[in-house]
């Protein structure tokens, strides 16, 4: 891996008093923040710039995820995330994005490829996941809803997010770890769970 240098592109040094302390940016905006930071726009052998910049939009990515999660959690009553038989047109495209993303993801550690696994992550996560699916799932989950539909809804909301977790865990392990709790209770953890696998059955038209 290259070095991680200063926003202008400068070594770290005592000299230039450009050094960043470690402890004050976790202190400030998180581990998890951090370390996807010095992940993404990252490829292996080049030098990365450091900014504070980037580590509040990381915090920002890590309140869109807690967000995302207390919103789907205050909504399951599913005792699990089977997927149902039927499907609506956007729980396919979900799951066949979600699908997708498992692919991929795992192809791109295999190589190595941190960084351009980190921004599929959050591209999934934050658009696809947070800013569409979601907000197409509210009507089927209010207290008008149809109970199948809103079942239906549940099971797919927590499938996506469980396996979404479970991928964004090896950049984020305190937060991943957090939902995982909501999601599958206090006697499991994240860390022993086992990788999501693609899934044909998912690759929707």
């Amino acid at each position: 891996h290259g070095l991680v240098r200063d926003g202008q592109g400068r070594k770290m040094s005592k000299s230039l008093g450009n050094g960043i302390d470690p402890l004050e940016i976790i202190d400030q905006y998180g581990a998890d923040a951090l370390r996807f930071t010095l992940v993404t726009g990252n490829s292996p052998g080049n030098d990365i710039r450091f900014s504070v910049e980037k580590v509040e939009s990381n915090r920002n990515f890590c309140n869109k995820i807690w967000n995302a999660s207390r919103f789907v959690l205050m909504n399951l009553t599913v005792p699990d995330f089977t997927l149902p038989e039927t499907l609506s047109l956007e729980d396919k495209w979900i799951l066949h994005r979600y699908n997708e993303l498992v692919r991929e993801v795992t192809d791109n550690l295999d190589r190595f490829e941190l960084g351009v696994a980190a921004d599929k992550l959050y591209s999934f996560i934050w658009d696809s996941f947070c800013d569409w699916y979601i907000e197409l799932c509210k009507p089927r989950l209010g207290a008008d809803a149809d109970p199948a539909a809103s079942e239906q809804a549940q099971r797919v909301l927590g499938h996506v997010l469980t396996g979404v977790m479970q991928l964004l865990h090896p950049f984020m392990p305190y937060i991943t770890e957090q939902v995982w709790q909501g999601l599958k209770g206090a006697d499991s953890s994240i860390m022993v769970s086992p990788w999501p696998p693609h899934d044909e059955k998912l690759c929707f038209a």
